[in-house]
């Protein structure tokens, strides 16, 4: 079953008077025709799995084998628990765990890829934090997750989760959506304020380049990860206050396919434009062709 669109879905929940995540929940054991303890057991094995990355990846020292990313998630929350921060305690947490789960991809780490590898440090980032924030209960933090993926599946669909199609507004952008929703699912929000987040924060990423350097999934995609964690926290409190956006959900998505088939190939993960191809980022690329140390070598070379 092809999942294209979140109106109905919202229909349900609010008819039935149940969230956004309670309804997937449903709709999987439906069209899985298992059981509802089958369905919710391989969700927890999915958080497992992005706990587990988290943990791991904001211990991380050491730099990446192309030196580009490594260590930044633990000088972060070094920074949060010494307190006295412009941005708060709960937004260096969450880009710093973000920023963990894609260093510990970059080091070859399980991830879970939510929706891709490139932007899998958002989602479970932003679920951690908010649980943490909420003292939820794993039930909660199920549902939130459920409510995420219906986000993303609706992404796919209707346009695409893929960085080499669509460019970083299908990846990053998709995946702060799918955050934001489970964010405000796991706060105790209706399924509207959830796809009011989803939407508020993927239209705001719409044109977004996807220009990685050297090929790698590393700048600007580690950095970015963190970075859009935290603007899915804002967003989830500004659908939580009433805040809605304009443009509903789906067309949000047409846009992004509409603005992704508009894109040149050129910065839709080939490499071939934006920062992959500004001098230093020549230079990452021409290093990782030698055999050499990590010195950069000149990019008119």
């Amino acid at each position: 079953m092809v999942v294209d669109s979140i109106e109905p879905f919202l229909l349900q929940a609010e008819n039935e008077g149940k969230s956004l995540g309670e309804i997937m929940i449903e709709h999987e054991v439906t069209i899985q025709k298992v059981s509802e303890e089958k369905v919710i057991s391989a969700m927890k094995r999915i958080w497992a799995v992005m706990v587990n990355s988290i943990k791991q990846g904001v211990k991380i020292t050491q730099k990446s084998p192309s030196g580009m990313s490594g260590g930044n998630a633990k000088k972060l929350l070094d920074k949060e628990k010494k307190g006295k921060t412009l941005s708060g305690s709960s937004i260096l947490k969450v880009t710093s765990r973000a920023i963990g789960v894609a260093e510990f991809n970059s080091s070859m780490g399980i991830i879970v890829a939510s929706p891709t590898a490139g932007s899998s440090g958002v989602v479970p980032a932003v679920v951690y934090t908010t649980a943490e924030i909420c003292k939820a209960t794993e039930e909660q933090i199920i549902k939130g997750l459920f409510a995420s993926s219906l986000i993303g599946l609706v992404c796919d669909a209707r346009a695409s989760t893929s960085g080499s199609e669509h460019g970083c507004q299908a990846e990053i952008g998709v995946s702060a959506a799918m955050a934001a929703a489970a964010a405000v699912e796991i706060a105790g929000g209706t399924a509207k304020e959830a796809i009011n987040a989803a939407a508020l924060v993927l239209k705001n990423t719409l044109g977004l380049a996807c220009d990685p350097v050297a090929g790698l999934v590393e700048v600007p995609c580690v950095k970015r990860n963190g970075l859009f964690a935290a603007v899915a926290m804002v967003v989830a409190d500004m659908a939580l206050s009433g805040i809605e956006s304009v443009i509903p959900f789906d067309d949000v998505v047409s846009a992004m396919d509409e603005i992704g088939q508009m894109l040149p190939c050129e910065i839709k993960e080939t490499s071939e434009g934006g920062l992959a191809t500004t001098k230093t980022g020549l230079g990452y690329k021409i290093w990782l062709k030698s055999s050499g140390g990590r010195q950069l070598e000149d990019a008119d070379e």
